[in-house]
């Protein structure tokens, strides 16, 4: 689905079933603790944390636990989308904008960079 059919149906999920928009600062402060969650996963599948034994991944394959970071990022497109939709930013032309942004700004940077090579 393109971005914006993503946020047409995340709209269409509100308006049906979720009611209506939490306020601009709760979804913030939503999105705020599903990125959090999302880097707790990405800190001990991919970074030098380990799960705890009590974490219900801890035993937990890597396709259950690639699912379950799936399932986090998905929650922060969620929010993301929902506060495009509070805000009438659309998200496409969004991206489209700030990728022409970075393109020129930033053409021979990477290239250039000797940390990258």
């Amino acid at each position: 689905m393109s971005i914006q059919e993503a946020q047409e149906r995340v709209n269409q999920w509100i308006q049906t079933l979720g009611v209506k928009y939490f306020h601009e600062l709760t979804n913030t402060a939503i999105l705020m603790e599903e990125v959090g969650e999302m880097s707790r996963l990405m800190a001990r599948m991919y970074g030098e944390q380990s799960f705890k034994k009590s974490d219900p991944l801890a035993n937990a394959s890597q396709e259950e636990k690639k699912q379950a970071l799936a399932d986090e990022m998905a929650d922060v497109l969620w929010v993301l989308l929902c506060l495009a939709n509070q805000t009438g930013i659309r998200l496409d032309q969004a991206l489209e904008a700030n990728l022409a942004k970075k393109t020129q700004r930033d053409f021979d940077r990477h290239i250039n960079n000797p940390k990258l090579q």
